[in-house]
C-alpha cells in the first residue's frame, strides 16, 4: 500500500508530509514573513498595515522574530529602523531587510548585522517594493526606477534602464543572474495587458492575456507562471516563446501567495481576508497537465518554495508539499508492476515466509540491479523512517541475490540517511529533503550548523563524512570567547587548547583575531603562540600592537619577508631612536636592515650607524658615499669624515692613511685639471702618472712618483707603456740610457713589439741578456740576426731551434739559401769550427742545398 501522505490526482501523485508540530500559536496573517530555501530558518515581524490587539505581555516596538522551521525561536531584533519594505535570505542565510529610506542591512542569524544604501535616488524617492534573491536584490523606488544589487559581498547599487512606469506595476519578478543569457539581473513587469523585461533596456512582450496580477519565476529559472485577472494560471517560458500550460481557476480575485512547488507545479494560496466567502483558507496545486488538488485550512498559512517542493508554515504544524518523486511512485503506485515494486513486495513475502518471495526475484532477475537502485533512490525521499528503513532493508535483500553488485550507492544513501535525520530532529530544525541536499552540498549544510551554533552535531556529521572539521573548531572557540566574556583568560585559553590540541596544524590566528576585537588582548597574545605558521601569526600580532613581539616572531620564523615586513611597519610607526632600540639587539634585524639601506636609503643607515656608534661603519658608508659625489669639493669633504673616524680608532691606521693619499690624490687632480685641461678625477695613481705622460707632462709625472713613493720598477713600467702609446721613441731611448732599467730591457723589446714597432724593437734587444736575443730577435723576424746569436753562444738547441723551424712559418720564410748566406754552410768556417755537432749540422745543410 502506498503512504498515507501519498495522495493521487488524475496522471500524478502528490504528498504532503507533516514535519514538525509547532508550538508557536501565532496568526501569520498579521505579520510579514521570509522563509529561507533548504530548510532554513523563517523570519517575521508584525505588519503594519494589519490592525492587531496587544496582548498584556507583548511589546510595543516592533521586533524581528527568527524562528527554525521546527518553530523553535532562534533570535529576537528590536527594531528601531524606518518602515520595513521587504524581507529575504541569502544563499548564506542572512537576513535582508529593505528598509523604505534604500537602507539595506543584512542580519546573521544571531542578530550582527552590515548595512549599506541604495544611493540618494531610493533616499530621495523612498523604496516601495523589492525582489531579494541569493546574492542580490532589485528595489522599486517611489519614482518608478529599479535599482540592483547582484552581490551582497560587494555590494554596488546599479540604477537599470529606465521601465517608463506611470504607476506601480501589476505584479512583478525577477531572473537571478545565473539564469539568464546575459548574465544580468532581468525584471518582468506586469503593465497593462503585457509584461516588460527590464535589463540594460526595456522591452514590451506584446502579450494580450493580461492584466497579471500575480507572476512567480520557477527555481530553475526557466518558466513563468502567471495569473490573469480572468482567474487563469498561464505557465510560459521565460523567453516569452513558448505557453506550456493554462488553468482556470474560477476565481478573478488574485491569491495572496502564487509559488512554484519544485519546477513542474504550482501554488496557490487564498486567505479569508481576501474571499470573504470562503469558511476556510485554501492552497491549490496545479499540475504540469492541467491536474489539480485542493487543500483547506482553519488558519493563516505561509508557503516558501523549494527546488523540489515547498513548505506550508502553519499555526500549529510545518508540512511539506511535493509532488511524489518517480521511483517513489514506482514502487508504492497501486498495482504497480514494476522491478523496484515487486522487490519491495518480495520483502514483505519473505518477511512472511512465503514462496512468494522467490517466485518475485525470480520474475525480475534480469532487472533486480535497477530495483534495487530504485529502492535506495526511493528511501531518500522519505522522512518517515518507517519508510526508510524499509526501502533500504528491501535493497540489501535485492543484493544478496547479485553476484557482482557496487555497494557503494547504498552505503552512501544510508550515511546521507543518517545525516539528514540528524539535522531534521526537532531542536535543530533544518528539515532538508534528499534532493535539496545533493543540491546544496554536504560543505554548505555543515556551515549551516557552524552559524547556528550547532558545533556538536557539525563535528560528528563532519567526521562521519570524512570531511576536515578545523574550521568547526575554529568557529567553535570564537563562539566560545565572544560568550565567555567574563571567564578568566588563561581558563578560556587553556579550555580553547585542550579541544584543539588534537588537531596538528589547526590555525589559532583567527581565534586570537576574535579575542583581541572581543577586547581580550592578553588572551589573543597567548593563543598566537600556538599558531603554527608565523605568515598567519606575525600581521595578527601588528594589527594587535604587539610590535616587539611580531618582530621575535618574524626572526623565530626564518622568514626575510616576514621580518622586512615588521620593520618597515615599525619605521613608519615609530620615532627613529625608538625604531632602532626595538631592532638594536636582533642581529637578524640588523643585518637585514643595513642591507635595504646599502640599496635604498644610505641615510637611514648612516643614522642607524651614528646611534649605534659604529665608527668604522659610518667611516665606510661616508666614503662610499663619496663616489657619488659629481663635485670634487663635496667628494674631498665626504671623505675627510671618512678620515676622521678612522683616525678615532687605532686599529685602522692602514685605512687612515689609504684615505689620507686618496683625498691628496684628488687635490693634485683637480689642480692638475685646472692646469693641463684633462680629465684626472677619478684616476688611480699609476693612471695619473700615465696620463701626465701621454700628455706630455713628464715633469709633473715625475713629481707624482716621488709625492706618492711610486717604487721605481712600477713608474719605470707605466712611463715605459705610455711613452710607446704615444709612440715617443726618443724619449724612450733616453729613458732606457738614463739609468740601468730596474725592470730589464726586455719589456722595451715587448711593448715595441705590441705596437708592431719592429725597427725600434731591435735598439734594445742587445741591451737584453745574451740568451734571450735569439729568441727576441726571432720576434721580430730578424732570423740572421738570431742564428748569429746561436751561433755565438755556441748554443746546439737555438741552433737547431731557429734553422729548423721550432717557429714553424718565419724559417720557412728565410729558406735554406739564406741560412747559406749567413756562411754556416761554408766550408771555410767548418773547417774552423771544432765543435763536431755544429759540424754535423754544417754538412746537413749541405747536402740539403745540393739537394735543392
Amino acid at each position: 500500500m502506498p503512504p498515507p501522505h501519498m495522495q493521487p490526482t488524475t496522471d500524478w501523485f502528490q504528498m504532503q508530509q507533516e514535519i514538525y508540530s509547532l508550538s508557536w500559536k501565532t496568526d501569520l496573517s498579521k505579520f510579514m514573513i521570509a522563509g529561507a530555501p533548504f530548510g532554513g530558518p523563517i523570519a517575521m515581524i508584525r505588519d503594519d498595515k494589519t490592525i492587531q490587539l496587544l496582548g498584556k505581555q507583548q511589546s510595543v516596538k516592533p521586533t524581528i522574530f527568527i524562528y527554525t522551521s521546527a518553530g523553535k525561536l532562534m533570535e529576537q531584533l528590536l527594531w528601531d529602523k524606518g518602515r520595513i519594505v521587504g524581507m529575504g535570505w541569502t544563499d548564506q542565510e542572512q537576513l535582508t531587510v529593505v528598509i523604505e529610506d534604500g537602507t539595506i542591512r543584512l542580519y546573521n542569524i544571531h542578530g550582527e548585522y552590515t548595512q549599506f544604501t541604495l544611493g540618494n535616488v531610493a533616499k530621495d524617492c523612498g523604496v516601495v517594493d523589492c525582489q531579494i534573491w541569493g546574492t542580490g536584490l532589485v528595489a522599486l523606488t517611489g519614482n518608478y526606477q529599479l535599482i540592483a544589487v547582484t552581490n551582497f559581498d560587494e555590494p554596488r547599487p546599479r540604477l537599470m534602464a529606465d521601465p517608463g512606469l506611470r504607476e506601480l506595476p501589476h505584479s512583478w519578478a525577477v531572473i537571478p543572474p545565473r539564469y539568464t543569457l546575459s548574465r544580468h539581473v532581468e525584471v518582468l513587469l506586469a503593465t497593462g495587458s503585457t509584461i516588460l523585461v527590464v535589463d540594460q533596456e526595456a522591452q514590451d512582450q506584446l502579450l494580450q492575456q493580461g492584466p497579471f496580477t500575480k507572476m512567480a519565476v520557477s527555481p530553475n529559472g526557466k518558466f513563468l507562471a502567471l495569473f490573469t485577472t480572468e482567474g487563469k494560471i498561464l505557465v510560459v517560458s521565460t523567453d516569452f516563446q513558448k505557453n506550456l500550460s493554462e488553468f482556470g481557476t474560477k476565481s478573478k480575485i488574485p491569491p495572496q501567495q502564487l509559488v512554484w512547488c519544485g519546477t513542474d507545479s504550482v501554488i496557490l494560496y487564498w486567505d479569508t481576508q481576501l474571499k470573504p466567502e470562503l469558511s476556510q483558507r485554501v492552497v491549490l496545486m496545479v499540475g504540469p497537465f492541467g491536474d489539480w488538488i485542493k487543500y483547506s485550512y482553519d488558519d493563516a498559512i505561509y508557503l516558501i518554495p523549494e527546488v523540489d517542493g515547498a513548505r506550508i508554515m502553519s499555526a500549529d504544524k510545518c508540512e511539506f508539499l511535493q509532488k511524489v518523486p518517480n521511483q517513489t511512485e514506482e514502487i508504492f503506485k497501486s498495482g504497480s508492476t514494476s522491478p523496484a515494486a515487486l522487490l519491495y513486495d518480495a520483502l514483505d513475502h519473505f518477511e512472511k515466509k512465503s514462496p512468494k518471495a522467490d517466485e518475485n526475484i525470480r520474475t525480475i532477475k534480469t532487472d533486480l540491479a535497477d530495483a534495487v537502485d530504485a529502492c535506495i533512490e526511493a528511501a531518500g525521499y522519505e522522512f518517515v523512517h518507517h519508510y526508510q528503513r524499509t526501502l533500504l532493508k528491501a535493497a540489501s535483500f535485492g543484493k544478496c541475490f547479485l553476484e557482482q553488485y557496487n555497494a557503494d550507492r547504498f552505503v552512501n544513501m544510508c550515511q546521507t540517511m543518517r545525516v539528514l535525520n540528524a539535522v531534521r530532529y526537532y531542536e535543530i530544525g533544518i528539515p532538508i529533503t534528499y534532493a535539496q541536499y545533493i543540491r546544496l552540498t554536504p560543505e554548505v549544510l555543515i556551515d549551516r550548523l557552524i552559524n547556528r551554533h550547532h558545533h556538536l552535531l557539525a563535528v560528528r556529521v563532519a567526521d562521519y563524512l570524512k570531511m576536515r572539521t578545523d574550521r568547526i573548531l575554529i568557529h567553535w572557540a570564537c563562539s566560545k570567547i565572544k560568550k565567555s566574556t567574563d571567564d578568566d583568560e588563561d581558563t578560556i585559553c587553556n579550555t580553547i587548547v585542550e579541544k584543539l590540541a588534537n588537531k596538528p596544524g589547526l590555525s589559532y590566528a583567527e581565534i586570537a583575531k576574535t579575542a583581541y576585537k572581543a577586547g581580550q588582548p592578553k588572551l589573543a597574545t597567548k593563543l598566537l603562540n600556538y599558531e603554527p605558521r608565523a605568515a598567519d601569526q606575525v600581521p595578527l600580532l601588528i594589527s594587535m600592537q604587539e610590535d616587539e613581539l611580531a618582530l621575535i616572531k618574524a626572526i623565530e620564523s626564518g622568514d626575510t619577508d616576514l621580518v622586512y615586513l615588521v620593520i618597515f611597519h615599525l619605521k613608519r610607526k615609530l620615532p627613529l631612536g625608538e625604531f632602532f632600540r626595538v631592532i638594536n639587539n636582533k642581529p637578524l634585524a640588523c643585518n637585514l636592515l643595513e642591507v635595504y639601506c646599502k640599496e635604498q636609503d644610505k641615510e637611514l643607515l648612516r643614522n642607524f650607524y651614528y646611534q649605534d656608534d659604529r665608527r668604522v661603519d659610518s667611516a665606510t658608508i661616508t666614503i662610499l658615499e663619496s663616489f657619488d659625489e659629481q663635485d670634487l669639493n663635496d667628494r674631498i669633504n665626504k671623505l675627510k669624515v671618512g678620515l676622521k673616524f678612522y683616525q678615532e680608532d687605532k686599529d685602522y691606521n692602514f685605512e687612515a692613511k689609504a684615505i689620507d693619499e686618496s683625498i691628496k690624490l684628488l687635490q693634485l687632480q683637480g689642480q692638475l685639471e685646472k692646469e693641463i685641461l684633462h680629465t684626472f678625477i677619478g684616476l688611480s695613481v699609476s693612471q695619473t702618472i700615465h696620463k701626465c705622460v701621454t700628455v706630455g707632462q713628464l715633469p709633473k709625472a715625475t713629481k707624482i712618483k716621488t709625492d706618492f713613493k711610486v717604487p721605481d720598477k712600477r713608474f719605470w713600467w707605466i712611463k715605459l707603456q705610455a711613452l710607446v702609446e704615444i709612440r715617443d721613441f726618443e724619449n724612450l731611448e733616453k729613458l732606457a740610457k738614463s739609468k740601468k732599467s730596474p725592470i730589464g730591457y726586455e719589456p722595451f723589446v715587448d711593448e715595441c713589439i705590441k705596437a708592431m714597432q719592429y725597427r725600434e724593437a731591435a735598439k734594445y734587444i742587445l741591451k737584453c741578456d745574451p740568451p734571450t736575443r735569439a729568441a727576441l730577435f726571432v720576434k721580430i723576424g730578424s732570423f740572421k740576426e738570431a742564428a748569429e746569436q746561436a751561433f755565438m753562444l755556441k748554443d746546439v738547441n737555438a741552433l737547431r731551434w731557429v734553422t729548423r723551424g721550432s717557429f714553424p712559418f718565419q724559417v720557412q720564410w728565410v729558406g735554406y739559401s739564406n741560412l747559406f748566406s749567413l756562411g754556416f754552410a761554408n766550408r771555410d768556417v767548418r773547417a774552423k769550427c771544432t765543435n763536431h755537432v755544429i759540424r754535423q749540422e754544417i754538412d746537413s745543410f749541405i747536402a740539403q742545398l745540393a739537394s735543392k
